[in-house]
């Protein structure tokens, strides 16, 4: 009986040979790559609204070919936001419940940040790529704030975007004071008040992507209302993207009528923080005095005297009104008040 069963195992062994051996490699050995797929075939979109996770786009920048997009995995937590450039691959159709993928974003032209406030470290991206930004501002009812508009012109400058101011309810005000608070900026200036025409705020737009941005009741719904009559801002949804939230609350890109430019509304902002900017950043708009600043002392704030006795701006042959407009973005920088 033995014996017979020693004759059994030896012919089972006589069944197996090298081949039929599986050796699991250890982990330290086991091969690994970083190829990740090229996405080739991916189509270029631009990024038009946000919300929980799902980007309204538009492919070639074409509002008749809107797509709803999620972030591919490898993108991991990459922040993307209204303006964006993006390649996108999977179900591009844009028929209802389908979804693409996000899988690459170009870098950025321009950026415009905020922060809470001045204390806040955490840098806020509004809108990227835009080449123009919109302060609108009421005259009256609410009465007009320098502060939040020199905040704005600190954002734009140190953002690379060129500001615009854009005067609403002028029928309650004359512009002529409040403007005259920025001189020596070359800061463009339209009034857009309800009985006034739009044509000039339509050449500035024309042909550029340009975010708009204003304390709530100035009248910025009113006039994207104005330039867009579709946009429906109060419960409009965008690519399909909103699911109930009240739209005002997201930044939205919509097209412009007979044109190829877009207008960026952007929710009405409470207060305008700037953490995240420096004095240098600010000067470093303004090329005349840009070069002025190498030969200021070292912590030079470029206030002047008696803060900077030494600063080289009062050096320079350019108008007064130039150097002390400047000064006062800088002295707006510097009051860490948000307003």
């Amino acid at each position: 009986m033995a014996a017979d069963a020693r004759g059994v195992r030896q012919l089972r062994r006589r069944e197996y040979d090298e081949s039929d051996v599986r050796i699991r490699p250890g982990r330290g050995s086991r091969p690994r790559t970083k190829n990740r797929p090229q996405h080739a075939d991916a189509e270029g979109a631009m990024v038009v609204s946000v919300d929980r996770g799902r980007w309204g786009c538009v492919l070639g920048r074409d509002p008749d070919r809107p797509v709803v997009a999620m972030r591919a995995r490898e993108l991991g937590r990459t922040p993307i936001v209204v303006g964006d450039n993006v390649d996108l691959v999977g179900d591009l159709s844009g028929k209802p419940d389908t979804l693409a993928r996000i899988v690459r974003v170009a870098e950025r032209s321009t950026v415009l940040r905020r922060t809470a406030d001045d204390t806040d470290p955490f840098e806020r991206i509004v809108v990227a790529n835009a080449q123009q930004l919109l302060i609108v501002v009421a005259l009256a009812d609410p009465p007009p704030r320098t502060g939040l508009v020199e905040r704005a012109l600190i954002a734009a400058y140190a953002g690379g975007l060129e500001p615009i101011l854009c005067l609403t309810k002028s029928d309650l005000a004359d512009p002529a004071a409040f403007v005259s608070a920025f001189e020596g900026l070359d800061l463009r200036v339209v009034i857009a008040g309800v009985e006034d025409p739009l044509d000039s705020v339509h050449e500035l737009l024309e042909g550029k992507l340009t975010a708009l941005i204003g304390h709530s009741g100035v009248g910025k719904s009113t006039l994207v209302n104005r330039l867009i009559p579709d946009a429906d801002r109060a419960v409009g949804t965008v690519s399909g993207v909103g699911k109930g939230r009240h739209t005002s609350t997201q930044s939205i890109a919509f097209p412009l009528p007979g044109d190829d430019g877009w207008v960026v509304d952007t929710p009405g902002i409470r207060s305008f923080g700037l953490a995240h900017i420096s004095p240098d950043d600010v000067i470093g708009a303004f090329a005349d005095l840009a070069v002025a600043i190498e030969d200021c002392p070292r912590g030079c704030t470029h206030l002047g005297p008696p803060a900077d006795p030494e600063c080289a701006l009062d050096e320079l042959p350019v108008p007064h009104e130039r150097v002390a407009a400047v000064r006062r973005l800088l002295t707006a920088l510097a009051s860490n008040d948000p307003y």
